[in-house]
């Protein structure tokens, strides 16, 4: 397991300013060389409610969430009520002093004495950082990036509020482990889910994105909007999701790289618009964060349940391809992947987030965008024959796919099943040729599928085997394990869609047993493997309440 790591979690109200103080906290960590991990609970109202802000920290590779809390500050009572039983042997709470509450683990703070009550969230970002032995500065260093571009003397105020709160700290001399000094620490970025796979999108050439507004994939939207003007995208929030993924489709059929991004339930509603970018060969890459379902939900909480309904999702048979990243640094590649994928199979491509990935900070080594390839939409070369068809019947189901505008060729599409040339026809023999030309596409997909990771013990009497954002929980479970004298093996998919089994069949078949760890309650993957392979997986570690799975939660499953 991960050693020297330390479990800090910020509670209190939305408002009180805990995502300000783990921001702050997080980047301060990051420059001083610490690896991050950070998982957000948040309830679906502005104000009020139990929120946090959880950070797992240290000097080493840190892959998963922990569930014991070592450090809690506590920005309101209920905080302590609520997590208090999850303290670890030798771990502190930071309360306010006012509180009437005993016992050894507290470190009680005068916040009203040290600054204003609206400086209240920084004081404990000081409690904080010489709790842990964090230099001044570099916590100094974030407030000002943080608040000094929007007033200079806000900024001079809060750097105040956090030099007394060191002072006080250091004169209590708390109980508590210091983080490891790190001598010339790395460069490193602060980026979570949504942003790296942003990022992602733009360095393949992403140029039209259209949304509505939806929890977990919104942030998406914001750092693209942030990003438009210097990058010359169009970032288009329509009314509603309908309208976002026939924006998206519109825009591909004219030549510009496109993109949505929803959850569950607007993805219900760009199913149909799916079924037509597969019917017009349209490229289209939809991002699907999932949450907690039915209909509404839980909101603000973390899921892996949509993979049946991304599979199938369409009216008609047409191919995809399915992706789904297990860390910060795969949504970043996944997304270019996927962008790629769907230009060069004209075709609907998906990527399956979540909200434990899409809102989960990590400590992001710079990417080297010296290699990457800038994708350009349709196709340059001259037709093989004319008249121009669009729908042109080849061996591997690709078709020449000129731009209106951009040739001189008369460019027809059609959403009814059509000719080669793109007109509607009712010749059911023609439509049998379409079926198969369409279909033939899966062939280059299943041949470009992406091997799952194995790593581990080779012919290991344990392998478990996972998919998606429960990858860094099942490699430090397994190593864990490992710890423990037993031969263990992990295999994790990111990409669901389509399986090729000579690429990992006989992993399972040499493993002395197999698990699986998904989070929803069916074990959606498991019975798609079986589906497609007749492995049966005959044990799960499953997860559906809402939070992500975690080392401590696949050991206790597996009775460790």
């Amino acid at each position: 397991m991960i050693t020297e790591a330390i479990n800090i979690v910020i509670g209190g109200e939305a408002g009180q300013g805990l995502v300000t103080i783990g921001q702050l906290l997080a980047k301060a960590l990051i420059r001083n060389g610490y690896f991050i991990v950070v998982t957000q609970g948040y309830q679906s109202r502005i104000r009020g409610g139990h929120n946090t802000f959880v950070i797992r920290t240290g000097p080493g590779e840190i892959m998963a969430p922990q569930e014991t809390i070592d450090l809690l500050i506590a920005l309101d009572e209920q905080t302590v009520i609520l997590h208090e039983p999850e303290l670890s042997p030798g771990g502190l709470m930071v309360v306010d002093r006012d509180w009437k509450m005993e016992g050894p683990s507290s470190l009680k703070v005068p916040f009203k004495e040290l600054a204003e009550e609206k400086f209240a969230n920084v004081t404990a970002l000081g409690v904080i950082g010489a709790v842990l032995g964090l230099p001044e500065e570099g916590l100094g260093s974030a407030i000002e990036d943080f608040f000094g571009h929007k007033d200079a003397s806000l900024s001079e105020e809060n750097l105040r509020s956090l030099k007394t709160a060191y002072q006080w700290t250091r004169e209590q001399s708390p109980s508590f482990p210091k983080l490891p000094l790190i001598a010339n620490p790395s460069r490193r970025l602060m980026m979570n889910g949504n942003e790296t796979l942003a990022l992602g999108a733009i360095s393949a050439g992403l140029k039209f994105y259209s949304f509505y507004p939806m929890t977990p994939a919104t942030s998406i939207a914001v750092f693209l909007a942030s990003q438009a003007e210097n990058l010359g995208l169009i970032v288009e929030q329509a009314e509603d999701e309908i309208a976002a993924v026939n924006m998206a489709i519109g825009a591909s059929f004219a030549g510009a790289h496109s993109m949505v991004a929803t959850s569950g339930g607007g993805f219900a509603l760009m199913v149909e618009g799916v079924s037509l970018a597969g019917m017009t060969e349209t490229p289209l890459v939809v991002v699907l964060a999932q949450r907690p379902a039915p209909a509404t939900g839980l909101p603000t909480r973390t899921e892996q349940a949509d993979l049946d309904f991304i599979l199938y999702a369409g009216h008609g048979e047409f191919p995809r391809a399915v992706f789904a990243p297990g860390n910060a640094e795969e949504c970043f590649h996944l997304i270019r992947k996927a962008l790629e994928l769907a230009e060069s199979a004209q075709t609907p491509i998906f990527l399956l987030s979540d909200q434990y990935l899409a809102d989960s900070y990590r400590a992001i080594t710079p990417f080297d965008l010296k290699g990457l390839s800038w994708i350009h939409p349709g196709s340059e070369e001259p037709p093989a024959s004319l008249p121009y068809l669009r729908y042109a019947l080849t061996d591997n189901g690709l078709s020449p796919r000129f731009l209106p505008g951009k040739t001189e060729h008369l460019v027809v599409a059609d959403s009814d099943e059509h000719t080669e040339d793109g007109h509607i026809t009712e010749d059911l023999s023609v439509r049998k040729r379409m079926v198969e030309k369409r279909l033939a596409k899966m062939k280059a997909l299943v041949e470009q599928t992406l091997p799952p990771e194995f790593s581990g013990d080779t012919k290991p009497d344990l392998l478990l085997l996972t998919w998606g954002s429960s990858k860094g929980p099942v490699l430090e479970a397994a190593a864990g394990l490992r710890l423990r004298g037993k031969r263990v093996g992990t295999l994790c998919f990111s990409q669901v869609w389509p399986l090729a089994a000579d690429q990992f069949l006989s992993l399972l078949q040499e493993a002395g047993e197999v698990i699986a760890v998904e989070g929803n309650a069916l074990g959606q993957f498991s019975r798609l493997i079986r589906r497609e392979t007749g492995f049966h997986i005959t044990r799960q570690v499953l997860r559906y309440d809402g939070l992500p799975i975690t080392p401590e939660y696949i050991l206790k499953s597996l009775g460790e």
